[in-house]
């Protein structure tokens, strides 16, 4: 398969590189070593985690508002119906913020995780939502709204500005050379959703997505240069994915450069298994970074079995209802659900005290991945 040319990327960004600079860089991992390194992963299945008392990404990990005993008990829940891995937003803000802290936040963190058997997946960058995020306290939840509070990373200021860049890439490097070697760390997920938007017109680039394009293979080779023992991946979530010729510059660059493939589904039954023959071509492990959306037909009932049967890694979006206010649906941006409730829980799988929301999704996750891997470890 052909790669996306470093030099040319670098060549787009404007920056050309030292020879020293590439020559560090790890190469991609191969078809074997990837295939080699998931046959020793269990059956993943977790969840898109962020703690129900945080709004966002700066919420979870800033200093003032980080809570490792609320981690503990929601991380034990998961540990408790069969989860082993979650995956997990962080933000370069918070590495411009306060680097050490940050580090040793993240590593509290993994202790938790690791204490309740589960590895997570770190998602560096991200295209969705508020396109201006700032540090400091964040913004109540709007009421009645879908994920009022998320933020973009880096948000509109730093994708723009290329001077920003060394400071993105002392993130990328600094956070993954950090944990690199750290076998509490399942995989690094670069870039989630690249492309997409803010949920106000206006609120990106015009040119967002080229911006993105250029950018987004020198985070690959940023992340490279770190020497991580775990693979990298960015997630494709839109367009044709039925042949390498066929994919859009965005969702080429992220199959190319992965070392896992990794993708978004939020559809039926159906459509969920014609993506994953469609991305077996690439002949890579298939992670599934997030999926289920009842409202819209994407359910564990049908979902799930699918993702067991070809051994897919499956990682909802959401865990327990909380300040994302994720149960709402995707469409209270346009009308808040402040009189009305939505019929049924859009994301989300427990109630804020761990009952959950439907018992029957519970007991399947905890039957299947008793199936796959054995019994949910004991709770300590």
């Amino acid at each position: 398969m052909m790669r996306l040319n470093r030099w040319l990327a670098a060549a787009l960004l404007g920056c050309w590189p030292g020879v020293g600079a590439f020559a560090q860089v790890s190469p991609q991992w191969t078809e074997s070593q990837a295939s080699a390194w998931y046959a020793h992963q269990p059956w993943l299945v977790g969840s898109n985690y962020i703690p129900s008392d945080a709004i966002n990404q700066l919420e979870m990990w800033q200093a003032a508002s980080f809570d490792p005993q609320r981690i503990d008990l929601e991380l034990g829940w998961a540990q408790g119906m069969g989860m082993n891995t979650m995956r997990v937003f962080l933000h370069d803000l918070l590495w411009k913020q306060d680097p050490a802290g940050f580090r040793s936040r993240i590593n509290t963190f993994l202790t938790i995780a690791a204490k309740h058997h589960i590895r997570p997946i770190l998602v560096l960058f991200d295209s969705c939502w508020d396109a201006n995020p700032k540090l400091g306290p964040q913004h109540p939840p709007i009421p009645g709204v879908h994920n009022s509070g998320w933020v973009q990373s880096p948000g509109r200021a730093g994708l723009e500005d290329p001077a920003q860049y060394p400071r993105l890439q002392a993130y990328v490097e600094g956070v993954i050379g950090a944990f690199a070697n750290d076998p509490r760390i399942l995989a690094w997920d670069l870039w989630n959703e690249p492309g997409n938007s803010a949920p106000e017109p206006g609120a990106d680039p015009p040119n967002k997505t080229e911006l993105v394009a250029k950018l987004l293979p020198q985070v690959f080779a940023w992340a490279r240069a770190a020497h991580p023992t775990q693979p990298l991946t960015s997630g494709i979530w839109e367009g044709d994915w039925s042949s390498l010729e066929t994919l859009g510059t965005l969702q080429r660059i992220q199959v190319e450069e992965s070392d896992v493939i990794s993708f978004h589904n939020y559809s039926w039954p159906e459509d969920f298994e014609h993506r994953i023959e469609e991305l077996q071509q690439y002949r890579r492990p298939i992670l599934c970074t997030e999926y289920m959306a009842r409202g819209v037909g994407s359910l564990f009932d049908t979902i799930l079995p699918i993702a067991q049967e070809h051994r897919i890694a499956a990682i909802n979006w959401g865990f327990v209802q909380g300040k994302t206010q994720t149960w709402l649906p995707w469409d209270s941006w346009q009308r808040p659900y402040v009189l009305l409730q939505p019929a049924v829980w859009f994301h989300d799988i427990l109630h804020p005290d761990g009952t959950p929301y439907r018992q029957h999704e519970v007991d399947l996750i905890r039957r299947l991945t008793s199936e796959m891997n054995g019994a949910p470890s004991q709770q300590p």
